[in-house]
């Protein structure tokens, strides 16, 4: 069962009728249809639906790299959907790590030094050598991603992204482009590095079976929340298996 630390807590993101609407040539396309949701502080979250359900859109706003045209999103008292680019930027820099489908590495830097890409920015990181320790990398610190595995390279993304300790860590697809034994070692890094700095995680997938490791199962559908669900029994990542 999630534990009573965020059952209690007041939510540390929260959406609120949060809309989006695209205008195109064939008219106006609505990403997201009035979201509603709490993400507790603490938990680990995964949102499920399939392409073109608008969850890497609520995604995208929740973590302040896209704008919302409606509604709020509330991080700590501050509405995100109203920020300046110049709040956004700071909120990205200073509370948020990201982690995508595609690993996004620098191919002319070594492991250690995308990771420094991150931490040379950020106010109280880890060393990026103690950060890709943690994803069982510590042998491939002077190696480039061209040297790396696909799974390699998307837990180099993992330490990058919480090196600088944030308080959110968005994970977009982050097996989507992985084998399942690839797959499960990236979810595994997550999930303890997550649980050693206390992070918020969110997970955004189309993989069903990401969601037994979750403490709550959001499922997403033409742009709105259609369930929500605590879960009762999580599986450790390493027993996971698709």
């Amino acid at each position: 069962m999630p534990s009573p630390a965020f059952q209690s807590a007041d939510p540390l993101l929260a959406a609120r009728a949060l809309a989006k609407t695209y205008r195109t040539e064939a008219g106006e396309v609505q990403a997201l249809r009035g979201v509603d949701l709490d993400i507790r502080k603490g938990e680990m979250l995964v949102l499920l639906g399939p392409s073109g359900s608008g969850k890497s859109t609520l995604l995208n706003i929740l973590g302040g790299l896209d704008h919302a045209t409606g509604g709020q999103a509330i991080f700590q008292g501050r509405d995100l959907v109203r920020a300046s680019d110049r709040e956004l930027t700071r909120y990205r820099r200073q509370s948020v790590g990201f982690v995508f489908q595609f690993f996004n590495l620098a191919a002319s830097l070594t492991a250690r030094e995308n990771v420094d890409l991150i931490t040379d920015i950020a106010e109280n990181p880890m060393a990026a050598a103690e950060a890709l320790a943690l994803v069982g990398l510590q042998d491939r610190l002077d190696h480039f991603p061209a040297q790396l595995s696909g799974g390699e390279q998307q837990r180099v993304a993992v330490a990058r992204a919480i090196a600088k300790r944030p308080e959110i860590l968005f994970c977009d697809e982050p097996t989507g482009s992985l084998d399942s034994e690839s797959g499960v070692r990236v979810l595994q890094a997550i999930f303890d590095l997550t649980a050693q700095v206390g992070t918020t995680t969110m997970i955004v997938t189309h993989n069903a079976v990401v969601a037994d490791m979750a403490d709550r199962v959001v499922r997403f559908s033409d742009g709105a929340v259609s369930e929500l669900s605590e879960n009762p029994h999580k599986l450790a990542p390493d027993q996971l298996r698709w």
